[in-house]
């Protein structure tokens, strides 16, 4: 399939799971900021978990669909729409060639996912096809995507001969069928979000550990995919004191001397000097990448035996998603 691009949107992009193998070299990681999403918008059209897909924040993305094909949106709800009918979400959906797909309005979430099917055929760069945006490589021409830009994808894995186009009256078709949804928070919702004591953690007077669990922060304007940067409570050393420059990952909350904290997200650098008071459950981040800017999040304590259980569930249960969308895309089952 080939996709026009008529309308860029804020901000979309080119992604796969991400870049691994060469934080040593200091090269982010990037990938997909909700991988749970991704995966899933994949899964839907018969692509491997990592075939590269676009990421789209916010409203005013448009594509014309240049060929039928098969093609999946999950993640934030941007209201996803053809020829001013809804396009169902968190299932395969069937368009026709020409169909103009717009992105209007944000419901839910900030980020959506769309996978088509066959993955988008950009080359790799250092093992991935993910953008990474401040060094300009990867993805398509290192970029966000602009007017007049022409995507490919490789050959589907879907067949289009279980189709009837006849009886397709609109622009599309879709199953009745859907997959589990995403942990998508509403606008002005505040969501809890499970971490753990980071390794600096007792480095931090009491008044402001105590404050972290219990009191609520707000995502601050300037976040982005590096990171999210939080407006709450100060957050103050016992004591002055140099750090060591160390590994950091997803979802680590760093404190500047500014006391405001910041979550790392999917740019974020390999290494962090700043003192680290907490690290985010990794089932969590999913729901972290979806929140919007001003949004409103608090922190609950968890043990790394919580975590690792949390997520070993979450896997499990996304195991059996994915086998139940296997069977019904097998001939895409209606």
């Amino acid at each position: 399939m080939r996709l026009t691009v008529l309308k860029p949107g804020l901000l979309v992009t080119v992604q796969d799971l991400g870049r691994f193998g060469y934080g040593k070299y200091g090269v982010i990681t990037s990938g997909a900021m909700d991988k749970e999403s991704h995966r899933v918008a994949n899964w839907l059209v018969g692509n491997p978990d990592e075939a590269a897909a676009l990421e789209i924040t916010w409203s005013g993305f448009s594509l014309r669909m240049e060929e039928d094909g098969w093609i999946a949106v999950t993640g934030g709800d941007l209201s996803p729409r053809i020829e001013d009918t809804p396009v169902p979400m968190w299932r395969p959906v069937y368009v026709r060639r020409d169909s103009v797909l717009t992105f209007q309005q944000v419901r839910f979430g900030c980020r959506a996912y769309l996978a088509v099917s066959g993955g988008l055929n950009v080359p790799k760069v250092m093992d991935s096809r993910s953008t990474y945006l401040r060094a300009g490589i990867g993805g398509w021409e290192g970029r966000p995507l602009h007017a007049g830009d022409r995507l490919s994808t490789y050959p589907s894995r879907l067949s289009n001969r279980s189709v009837d186009r006849s009886t397709i009256t609109g622009a599309f078709y879709a199953p009745r069928w859907f997959a589990l949804p995403g942990k998508i928070p509403a606008t002005g919702q505040e969501v809890t979000v499970r971490a753990m004591p980071g390794r600096q953690y007792e480095d931090f007077d009491e008044v402001s550990r105590h404050g972290f669990f219990h009191q609520p922060f707000r995502i601050r304007p300037e976040s982005d995919r590096m990171g999210y940067r939080l407006k709450g409570p100060d957050l103050r050393l016992t004591k002055a004191k140099e750090y060591v420059s160390e590994a950091v990952a997803l979802g680590t909350i760093q404190v500047p001397a500014d006391g405001q904290p910041i979550i790392l997200m999917a740019d974020r650098q390999t290494l962090g000097g700043y003192p680290k008071i907490a690290q985010i459950a990794s089932v969590d981040i999913p729901l972290v990448a979806q929140l919007q800017p001003g949004g409103t999040l608090r922190f609950r304590e968890i043990t790394l035996r919580e975590a690792e259980r949390l997520r070993d569930e979450r896997e499990r249960e996304l195991a059996i998603v994915r086998e139940m969308i296997k069977r019904k895309i097998e001939g895409v089952v209606p």
